[in-house]
């Protein structure tokens, strides 16, 4: 194995969207030298502007090309573009030595890219947004939280994780588009696996699986997404636990599966032109506009019944809206990058491919920054 390559302190972050946050600032406080990159100088000047952070950043026009011609050793770059682009910059950065970043959960191409990185000295970070990313952590102190009070001694638990972007103001659709209106449409057509009553299940339409769930007094509805089985063992669930469920998910307003019927009946039914059609047509309808005000929920939540009657249950809730200077969405997911970004100059971060944090002092010095920066997470025991 290499020596790990160490930062030099100069940060390229890649992409001026809707992901890109206030913890831009924060990355600029860190770095030495921070480079935004944009689809043009102008858009990351103005993406600068937008967040109050001009004259922080240097401004580039991306290109791989020229951001291979800028990019040293030990230089940690950052991906905000769309997942389909990372394992371009990862492999860019494989070629020259540098340290990697994004949100993004991680691909089988990125993961396959990721294999070589600690033989070379080089930290990929992924996961490291709200969700994934938060949830991860809150995940993790849970489970250390749960297996502390009852052992790792035979036990039935459940566990769900559940998150979602919604208009602080409900409307009558019960939603605002704030990303892409075909991403949020392909992701209902995603089949979802996940624990329920101590089964493994497969759902083929998330919405079919829509639940009602307590938000504290106020009632939501919460779906499965994607396939949560892996994350048993990335959140070191005692093998000796019996999962009655175990579901990482979509938390959307009380009466959102009934506004969206319509759009469910047409994904039943369209072929990938209608949907497309469709994502136009939902967005020109249900847009976010600049008076409107995102409403970021988070809820992690983790029930530990033991073999030898001891019990333990918790749950961390983030309820964040957004404002006049920022969208909470992007607030969230960026100032969590931001302090992974501090951790790779810091040197704190291991070469090889991570998940946002996992051992204990890491997740406590990742929960520590988010707090230091207004990103509090209630614990409801």
């Amino acid at each position: 194995m290499s020596e790990q390559i160490t930062p030099t302190g100069r940060v390229h972050w890649v992409g001026t969207g809707l992901s890109t946050g206030s913890g831009l600032g924060i990355v600029c406080d860190l770095a030495s030298r921070t480079v935004l990159w944009g689809r043009t100088r102008r858009k990351a000047e103005d993406c600068l502007a937008r967040l109050g952070q001009g004259g922080r950043a240097e401004t580039r026009a991306f290109g791989l090309d020229a951001l291979a011609a800028e990019l040293a050793a030990g230089d940690v770059v950052v991906s905000m573009l769309p997942a389909a682009h990372h394992a371009a910059l990862l492999r860019l950065c494989l070629e020259r030595g540098a340290h990697f970043a994004a949100s993004s959960y991680v691909s089988p191409e990125i993961s396959s890219l990721a294999a070589g990185a600690a033989r070379a000295g080089i930290v990929v970070l992924t996961e490291a947004g709200l969700d994934p990313g938060i949830d991860h952590l809150l995940a993790h102190r849970l489970v250390a939280q749960a297996r502390a009070a009852t052992g790792d001694g035979g036990a039935s638990a459940t566990f769900t994780s559940y998150c979602g972007s919604n208009p602080a103001e409900p409307n009558e659709f019960r939603y605002r588009f704030s990303w892409a209106p075909r991403g949020v449409l392909t992701a209902l057509l995603t089949p979802a696996r996940y624990v329920d009553q101590g089964t493994e299940r497969v759902v083929d339409r998330p919405w079919e699986a829509v639940r009602e769930h307590a938000l504290g007094d106020e009632k939501v509805e919460v779906y499965p997404n994607r396939d949560s089985v892996p994350f048993v063992e990335q959140y070191g669930l005692p093998a000796s636990w019996r999962l009655d469920t175990f579901v990482r998910g979509t938390i959307r307003l009380d009466g959102w599966s009934e506004a969206w019927a319509p759009v469910f009946a047409e994904l039943r039914e369209g072929d990938d032109d209608r949907i497309g059609a469709l994502a136009q047509e939902l967005a020109l309808r249900y847009p976010t506009t600049a008076t409107d005000r995102d409403r970021v929920l988070l809820s992690v939540a983790l029930a530990v019944q033991a073999d030898n009657g001891s019990t333990w249950s918790g749950e961390y809730v983030l309820d964040v809206e957004g404002d006049e200077k920022e969208s909470a969405t992007p607030r969230l997911v960026s100032v969590a990058l931001a302090c992974g970004i501090g951790d790779i100059l810091a040197g704190l971060t291991p070469a090889g491919l991570h998940r946002a944090a996992e051992e204990p002092q890491a997740v406590r010095r990742w929960l520590g920054f988010l707090e230091d920066h207004g990103v509090v997470c209630e614990f409801r025991g």
